[in-house]
């Protein structure tokens, strides 16, 4: 019968565990992947004391505790060790059939979990505690709640990729964060009747704003994005129907190689024709009046563009943002200061009761 191991106390170790010569406790087993794995500690149980220059640790039996507890329920240790910045590209790679305007936000968010300490964190030591601080490690740099949350939620999707696959059993960024930092993001409002009228008219009477007038009315009138505005081109309004077919957006990437480009619409469903109201048609046959022939500009094989100056430069969707909130400033104390509520007031207006308008 052979002699049972022990370790330099005379405990009996069990299967897997070891001890080394300097002191340290070892243990092997092999992961749900098949994979050989070790862990090491400087206690064998919770009571045992470190070495005077060691720092305090987790006993190896309660380790092996948890491992043995993740084996039965399937979770794999070595995935776990996956840093978070790791995760996100793996998560990303996976689900890569993107629009391009997507990928840059993923360069974006990857960028901003990199930047912080959370980046190189592996994702099995993430706690729901490490998540919540950083958050307010992102609040106190400078970002937005807005920019918090939304990048919350890319991890939130990522860990529960790695919760699915086995890697984790908990999610840590699942919670909502308007339970760690008050919610500062302003609820948009439509606006009344009145107030188009006062923004309407302000536009008429004053001399810098009055060449952006028709813009305005199109805006809205026809509840379109401002990147399907900034896309439009001759052949998509159609008169004779009374019509406006929308079926690409004009975007703009940052960078040295971005630039203008044409994108499909934000979803299948935003493939659309946009009736026409009498205001809007006015509005457009006027833009189109004005617009001659100025100098031609393509972009990915689309040309014809409504909304070019004299020179054949597209007006830039930065130029009709900024004109929308000034506007809004001088016309409705205050109330609004963004382009989408435009939008959200033709949207209001046509999805009344029995409207099957889509905008």
């Amino acid at each position: 019968m052979s002699e049972k191991r022990r370790d330099s106390k005379g405990r009996i170790l069990r299967t897997g565990e070891s001890q080394r010569k300097d002191g340290r406790y070892l243990y092997k087993y092999v992961d749900a992947n098949g994979e050989p794995q070790s862990v090491y500690s400087w206690k064998l149980v919770a009571t045992d004391k470190v070495p005077a220059d060691k720092r305090d640790c987790i006993a190896l039996r309660d380790k092996e505790q948890g491992i043995h507890k993740d084996l039965a329920d399937g979770i794999s240790t070595s995935d776990s060790r996956l840093s978070v910045s790791e995760l996100y590209a793996r998560y990303t790679t996976l689900r890569g059939n993107v629009k391009r305007s997507t990928e840059a936000g993923r360069r974006y968010t990857a960028k901003l979990i990199a930047q912080d300490m959370i980046g190189a964190k592996a994702i099995g030591s993430v706690k729901p505690s490490d998540a919540q601080e950083w958050a307010l490690r992102m609040q106190d740099n400078g970002y937005t709640y807005r920019v918090i949350n939304n990048t919350r939620r890319s991890l939130k999707a990522a860990f529960q990729m790695a919760v699915s696959d086995g890697w984790l059993r908990k999610n840590p960024f699942d919670f909502a964060l308007n339970t760690v930092m008050k919610n500062e993001v302003n609820v948009r409002t439509a606006l009344t009747e009145e107030q188009e009228q006062a923004l309407t008219g302000f536009i008429k009477q004053d001399k810098p704003y009055r060449r952006y007038y028709d813009e305005i009315m199109i805006l809205l009138k026809t509840g379109l994005r401002i990147s399907e505005f900034c896309g439009l081109t001759v052949n998509d309004i159609d008169f004779e129907d009374g019509v406006v077919n929308i079926d690409h957006q004009l975007l703009w990437e940052k960078g040295r190689d971005g630039g203008y480009y044409i994108d499909t619409p934000k979803s299948k469903s935003s493939i659309r024709k946009v009736p026409m109201s009498e205001e809007a048609r006015k509005a457009f046959e006027r833009v189109i009046a004005r617009r001659g022939e100025p100098e031609p500009f393509m972009v990915d094989g689309y040309s014809g563009f409504l909304f070019v100056n004299e020179f054949g430069e597209h007006i830039l969707r930065t130029t009709i943002r900024k004109c929308c909130a000034v506007l809004c400033r001088n016309t409705t104390k205050g109330m609004m200061t963004n382009y989408p509520i435009l939008r959200h007031m033709c949207c209001g207006i046509r999805s009344a009761p029995g409207s099957q308008i889509k905008i």
